[in-house]
């Protein structure tokens, strides 16, 4: 029994071991695609380079930046002197319901409201606030990414009164708590896009969703932060491979040992 529980072990570790490196080397994969994608900010160098490609457009670039509103920006609705251009305010209430197979209370989301503002903004080179050189985001509602933070969360529990406890006795519910969130994307905030970028009259850049298929992408750092993470990923998947690949050998070394230790013991 002892010698059928080690070779699962070591099927488990040489199993884990090739599903590890795959990852490592679909992350590999995807960073070389990152590291081609060239990376601009706001400036005289981009319009220069847009000025000089065909049609006024580069396909897939990253564009870096400090957000700034094109107009008045979204004030917090809970939070002073907080400002942003994307807002979404949740409201949801947590709920528990009775299980009577497993005589146990699980938990459950109901009446979600969800309200999403946005305003028009740009994407604009650090110190320069007063530059006329920015770069407008098209549509980032249609973009990936989770590029905004939450400024507020609030929990109400319920109170356990005596309403509640009849609507608990009758549904096999209750009320647990409501739970209230605001998440901006805030002005001065580091953003980084993903996507085509087309020079429209003389000098007005903007960044939009890409006509090849590829992701629409905005993240919520620099560009070597968001590589970093990246890169920090594969060389976990990496060393997670190695890991669990010495193990499954140390196993079945130890396995071997065993087994060549039984045929000497036979023999004598």
């Amino acid at each position: 029994m002892g010698d059928f529980l080690v070779l699962i072990g070591v099927g488990s570790s040489f199993a884990f071991s090739g599903l590890f490196y795959h990852l490592y080397q679909e992350k590999k994969k995807e960073l070389k695609k990152l590291k081609e994608i060239p990376i601009f900010k706001p400036d005289q160098h981009l319009l220069r380079v847009l000025k000089a490609s065909p049609h006024k457009r580069l396909q897939y670039v990253a564009v870096e930046g400090l957000v700034q509103a094109d107009g008045e920006p979204l004030a917090s609705q809970f939070v002073p002197r907080c400002f942003g251009v994307i807002q979404k305010i949740a409201v949801e209430e947590q709920w528990k319901y009775w299980n009577s197979l497993s005589k146990t209370w699980n938990s459950r989301t109901m009446n979600r409201k969800e309200t999403n503002n946005a305003v028009p903004f740009s994407l604009v080179s650090p110190g320069a606030y007063f530059t006329d050189l920015y770069v407008k985001v098209q549509n980032p509602l249609e973009a990936s990414g989770c590029y905004l933070e939450r400024v507020y969360l609030k929990v109400r529990r319920a109170e356990e009164g005596l309403i509640n406890v009849v609507v608990q006795g009758i549904s096999g519910e209750k009320p647990v708590a409501m739970e209230e969130s605001e998440e901006l994307l805030r002005v001065g905030s580091t953003l980084t896009g993903f996507g085509e970028v087309v020079l429209e009259g003389g000098q007005v850049m903007r960044l939009q969703a890409p006509q090849d298929g590829r992701k629409y992408i905005l993240v919520p750092t620099d560009y070597r932060s968001f590589l970093d993470r990246h890169e920090s990923t594969a060389t976990m998947w990496k060393a997670l491979t190695a890991i669990t690949g010495i193990t499954g050998v140390s196993l079945l070394a130890g396995v071997i040992r065993g087994l060549m230790g039984k045929k000497d013991d036979r023999s004598k």
